[in-house]
């Protein structure tokens, strides 16, 4: 037995056989394993402690309503995730997985940002978590320093056979040769994808199953999307550009699908426990900064189109309400305004869910349009 452990400890899952399909495979697998370990201690930890959500946001007297019966739930349960992922991409990662290591910081920072935000609200009840100005704040900052550090790390795309820089270029997605250089404006350019993205499902983290689903389906396709980037031959032959080590990338995004799957395990309907900032602003944010390692930024626009649909419809109410004294939607997000038409709240996440998919299949089909 001892001699098997030591063969085991022994290998170097970073050299071949392991190549990036195979350690994505097992990443997924240990994450999806760590988080059902981890999970159920952590739950028992947070209703011990009485860290349960606070239903009662005194938005809307009906909503209050309609999710009285989450009181009693635990909160926080982003850590689950943090710490699933985490670990199993630490040990897989390859020598060129300095990226990963910037994925693991953006999500480390934006999961305590919004720990913090969590652990307000539960120590002051009455106060809705971080002011909002100051969250945006800190997300920004955040993603800006992850744009700044993208400057600095040597990596290369290769289009239409020309090998340039990656630097501070923005890359269309639908088309294997078109480029912009954007200089300075990156940096601030990265800030903002990873704090819509972040914002977007922490937006849309209000029912049971719905933001880990829904983003589990948009890290998938991005992870998919990177072992194919990340293979010159590959994506030589289905007429994308090639982007060096991004197959390492896609070993983060693995681990981060197998530690969501694992988180929805408990989070599925009835919910034992919800992911609250801690775990929504990191997973929005690593799926930003991923599309933006993959220089597929404008490529979420329409595989995250349940994420989009969310933001939008928050963003249209406020601005139809103070422009024009009117509502578009009975309630904002998007699937609370189907609450209040009558639908079931496992209806709602299981069809946003199949709009997910579509969204997925829609954008990965787009890519046969590149020219």
């Amino acid at each position: 037995m001892i001699w098997i452990l030591h063969d085991i400890l022994a290998l170097d899952l970073t050299k071949a056989p392991f190549d990036a399909g195979s350690r994505c495979a097992l990443a997924a697998i240990l994450a999806f394993i760590a988080a059902l370990l981890f999970g159920r201690p952590f739950i028992a930890h947070q209703r011990r402690r009485q860290r349960l959500e606070n239903t009662e946001r005194g938005d809307s007297k009906r909503l209050d309503e309609l999710h009285l019966h989450k009181k009693s739930t635990p909160t926080m349960g982003g850590a689950i995730i943090l710490f699933a992922s985490t670990v199993p991409a630490l040990i897989l990662v390859g020598p060129g997985g300095s990226a990963v290591f910037l994925l693991i910081g953006l999500s480390a920072a934006l999961g305590l940002v919004g720990f913090l935000d969590d652990w307000i609200k539960l120590r002051y009840p009455k106060r809705k978590g971080l002011s909002a100005r100051g969250k945006l704040v800190l997300q920004l900052a955040i993603g800006a320093a992850a744009g700044a550090i993208l400057l600095l790390l040597p990596s290369e795309i290769r289009t239409g056979g020309t090998v340039e820089e990656l630097g501070d270029t923005l890359a269309f997605p639908w088309s294997s040769t078109w480029v912009l250089p954007l200089g300075v404006l990156f940096v601030p350019w990265v800030a903002i994808v990873v704090t819509s993205t972040s914002n977007a499902v922490n937006l849309t983290d209000g029912l049971d199953g719905l933001a880990i689903g829904s983003s589990t389906l948009v890290a998938a396709t991005l992870t998919a999307l990177a072992l194919v980037v990340g293979d010159e031959s590959m994506s030589a032959s289905l007429g994308l550009f090639h982007i060096e080590d991004a197959g390492e990338i896609a070993v983060w995004g693995a681990a981060l699908c197998g530690a969501s799957l694992g988180f929805l395990w408990f989070n599925c309907h009835p919910a034992e426990i919800f992911m609250g900032d801690t775990g929504s602003l990191p997973l929005g944010g690593s799926i930003g900064l991923m599309a933006v390692l993959l220089r597929h930024e404008l490529f979420l626009l329409v595989l995250g189109g349940v994420l989009v649909a969310e933001a939008l419809s928050v963003i249209l109410q406020v601005a139809s309400y103070r422009l024009f004294g009117r509502r578009i939607f009975r309630i904002a997000p998007l699937h609370h305004h189907f609450q209040f038409l009558g639908w079931k709240e496992t209806r709602i996440t299981a069809r946003f869910w199949i709009a997910g998919l579509l969204c997925a299949a829609v954008s990965v089909g787009s890519l046969a349009l590149r020219g």
